[in-house]
């Protein structure tokens, strides 16, 4: 190799960072040829636009576990029936939402094929052995986490699908879709600030931190850098570990407060050491709930709900005189012990099982997740700013060699720091809500982010939030200047819930942490989804007027 050549190279490494507040190239083609689609959508509508007056129209799904996840869908084919799926350019996702987009843009034609993605949600679940087998393979790799196991689970026993591709593969595809744009957070940064070290989007083309405006390609992100340099190129990770990394609530703690024992349910019970304990409890339960999904057998089945039971009897049992008059350290040498009881509750009971491929299997899984439980690790990454000598990037990300993605909808749970801004310039936003918790708070909480990194959003009537325990079906916040306006759509609200006690009950029954939907739960789901896109279709097709002539007074 000659010195003419070696530079090229050199140049080429330090070129794998890219920083910009910009769009990418592949982003911004992508976009020039949706425009396209989106400008004949609207013509066959009989409004009046051109090449330049295109609006920039993004749908965000909020997250919500498996309802935002079979939501979406049930939002995306009603859309395609109201003929208003072509007129979105863009479609975001964060938490639950992002299994079901990262499962339906598997297909590169799924905008015109949502009844197969609507026969998945009701099909079978993917065979247990199948998710093994690539756990097994994941578990070979340096950075193997809880969220490769969340991910491998919630596919199979969700999404009912393993998806093995990657999504840099979709850099290459036309733009028959909308661009889809996924979120994530980092870990230290979202406890520990600072705010534009929080953010972090992942699209085919490019993956890094929303505010930072630091990118590399996609494909890249897992591999090894140091100073600005790829050292080493590593595979990138399939659609099932992504999957896992965007949808990991779990991986925080405030996530166990809805499990609570009422012997700990007490004034000073609940501590550090407290939490740890409901945490270990809290993932085994989960991990068993998602593993019922991929099994038919009815004895296995049934050996899955004496698990259960057996951890269901172990956290309710009053404890709580082992914990009087003792000190911090003495509680958390207390707390540990249970957590390792409970580990060793579910050895025993794999142990127990008949021999056979159940048994098998599950010896299989408990090998690989009871460590990682007690590890507590999850989405584990190589970060590609170790080192990088730029000092708007927060030391924290220049100090450490990995970083850890987690769920966004921890921070916000609809995906609007990627798309405020002049970078996307984005004139129409429409939020199906999914959420549990508190209505409006999406809203509320990222119009304060926006106030934080100084980004416009439209102004919140404080009415509008005294209507939280039973919505209506639709607001509109009008986007004044620089601010999109935002179309908020609750799924359960006025048109379907017929006063605030019902409201209650419905968000309840469809709550986020419980085991898999049942097919009535699944086909209400999204029955209640596509008609709410109906019922305000009228409404949608006003804004989209109003989007046209908007981007029409900014040319």
């Amino acid at each position: 190799m000659n010195g003419v050549e070696e530079r090229y190279i050199d140049f080429c490494l330090k070129k794998a960072i890219h920083q910009s507040q910009s769009l990418c190239a592949g982003e911004k083609e992508y976009v020039h040829q949706r425009k396209r689609v989106v400008l004949e959508s609207l013509s066959s509508l009989g409004i009046n636009c051109t090449t330049d007056s295109v609006p920039h129209i993004a749908l965000l799904a909020s997250g919500g576990g498996q309802r935002a996840a079979v939501g979406l869908v049930g939002s995306l084919y009603q859309m395609e029936k109201e003929h208003l799926l072509d007129m979105l350019l863009y479609l975001g996702s964060v938490s639950g939402s992002t299994w079901s987009m990262s499962s339906i843009y598997n297909d590169p034609q799924w905008s015109e094929n949502l009844g197969t993605a609507v026969s998945r949600l009701l099909g079978p679940g993917v065979p247990l052995e199948e998710a093994l087998a690539w756990l097994g393979e994941r578990g070979k790799e340096e950075h193997f986490s809880l969220s490769d196991i969340w991910g491998v689970l919630t596919s199979a026993g969700i999404m009912k699908q393993m998806d093995l591709r990657h999504l840099s593969d979709e850099a290459s595809r036309k733009a028959t879709n909308p661009y889809p744009i996924y979120s994530a957070i980092e870990k230290y940064c979202y406890s520990h600030g600072p705010i534009q070290g929080k953010w972090f989007e992942v699209t085919p083309h490019e993956a890094g931190f929303t505010e930072l405006g630091v990118f590399i390609k996609t494909s890249l992100l897992g591999s090894k850098f140091q100073n600005g340099k790829l050292l080493v190129k590593k595979p990138e990770m399939d659609m099932v570990k992504l999957q896992g990394i965007l949808g990991s609530a779990l991986a925080l703690d405030q996530t166990i407060k809805d499990l609570i024992p009422p012997w700990l349910n007490v004034s000073g019970q609940i501590d550090g050491a407290a939490e740890d304990y409901l945490r270990v409890y809290n993932a085994l339960n989960k991990l068993v709930a998602l593993t019922r999904s991929t099994i038919k057998d009815p004895t296995a089945l049934s050996d899955l709900d004496k698990l259960q039971k057996i951890l269901e009897d172990m956290l309710n049992h009053d404890k709580s005189v082992w914990l009087e008059s003792k000190s911090s350290e003495e509680r958390k040498s207390i707390f540990g012990q249970w957590s390792l009881e409970l580990l060793a509750a579910v050895q025993t009971w794999s142990q127990s099982l008949e021999d056979g491929a159940f048994k098998t299997n599950v010896s299989l899984l408990t090998k690989q997740v009871l460590p990682m439980i007690m590890k507590w690790e999850w989405g584990t990454t190589r970060n590609f700013l170790y080192q990088y000598q730029d000092s708007t990037v927060p030391p924290y990300l220049r100090s450490t060699e990995t970083f850890h993605l987690i769920d966004a909808g921890l921070l916000i749970n609809v995906g609007y720091p990627s798309f405020l801004g002049e970078k996307r310039d984005i004139d129409l936003i429409i939020a199906p809500e999914y959420s549990a918790g508190n209505m409006f708070e999406t809203l509320t909480l990222a119009r304060d982010y926006a106030a934080e990194v100084k980004k416009p959003f439209p102004d919140i009537d404080s009415k509008i939030l005294e209507e939280r325990d039973w919505p209506k079906g639709c607001y509109v916040l009008e986007g004044k200047e620089k601010a999109p306006t935002i179309v908020y759509m609750p799924l359960f609200n006025r048109h379907n819930c017929k006063d605030a006690v019902e409201f209650k009950a419905k968000m309840e029954e469809f709550s986020t942490f419980q085991r898999p939907y049942s097919q009535e739960k699944i086909k209400f789901v999204l029955e209640t989804a596509k008609a709410n896109i109906k019922t305000n279709k009228a409404t949608l097709l006003r804004e989209i007027k109003k989007a046209v002539l908007r981007r029409h007074n900014k040319i």
